[in-house]
């Protein structure tokens, strides 16, 4: 299938993102103010709807999309299966990527980091904040495990809903939160005539090293540039 012709018109030079543009010069409070803005937008059903990159040991990649559960200076959270696919791969090799992209504003985030478990009271905590039918799934799921049909789903599901009619369902072991501390942070946001706007921040842990003619200074230990498309 040639999909050559598939192509749709982002935004004019005239709402490029420049520099002066920037809410912040913390991308964390940058990402504050984009975040809003697609929460914002009726066009965005999930607007905390991110894919999230892993990778093995070997440098085998996998991605997915999961749910932003939360985000401050400290990082970005989000709950999962500790033993599937992911939680397997971020045991083994402790880094991943975030992508948010809000198609109707045409932009998108990009983040990189290190990540790490949540402590145990913060994962009990959200589990059980969670609406009950979406703590018994959890318990039902052995993620990423093979299952023979759908009915297995129902069944056990079924059996957890009659078990805890009555009582509060027990987090299981295997679940929890992560929080990937960024180390980088992009900000793209598209051009019709594909000469994209990309604003990248980078944690600079050398303080005292010396930047080039085209970094800026920006909050904390971070810098900023702009990326060519």
């Amino acid at each position: 299938m040639d999909l050559g012709e598939l192509r749709r018109s982002y935004r004019g030079d005239a709402e490029a993102f420049e520099e002066r543009h920037l809410a912040s010069r913390d991308p964390i409070q940058q990402f504050r103010v984009w975040f809003e803005e697609a929460v914002g937008c009726p066009a965005i059903g999930e607007a905390n709807a991110m894919c999230l990159a892993t990778c093995t040991r070997d440098g085998k990649p996998s991605a997915r999309m999961v749910l932003l559960k939360g985000f401050g200076q400290d990082g970005f959270r989000f709950f999962t299966n500790h033993e599937s696919r992911k939680g397997k791969e971020l045991d083994a090799n402790p880094f991943a990527s975030l992508v948010f992209y809000w198609e109707p504003l045409n932009r998108q985030v990009r983040i990189e980091g290190s990540v790490k478990r949540l402590p145990e009271e913060e994962s009990e905590r959200y589990f059980h904040s969670r609406p009950k039918s979406s703590q018994i799934g959890a318990v039902v799921s052995r993620q990423s495990t093979v299952i023979p049909d759908r009915e297995y789903l129902r069944k056990k599901n079924a059996e957890l809903e009659e078990r805890y009619r009555e009582t509060a369902v027990p987090k299981p072991a295997y679940w929890g939160g992560y929080i990937l501390q960024p180390d980088v942070v992009e900000f793209w946001q598209g051009q019709t005539n594909r000469l994209h706007d990309r604003i990248v921040f980078r944690r600079l842990r050398d303080g005292s090293a010396p930047l080039g003619d085209m970094t800026h200074r920006g909050e904390g230990e971070w810098v900023f540039e702009r990326f060519s498309p």
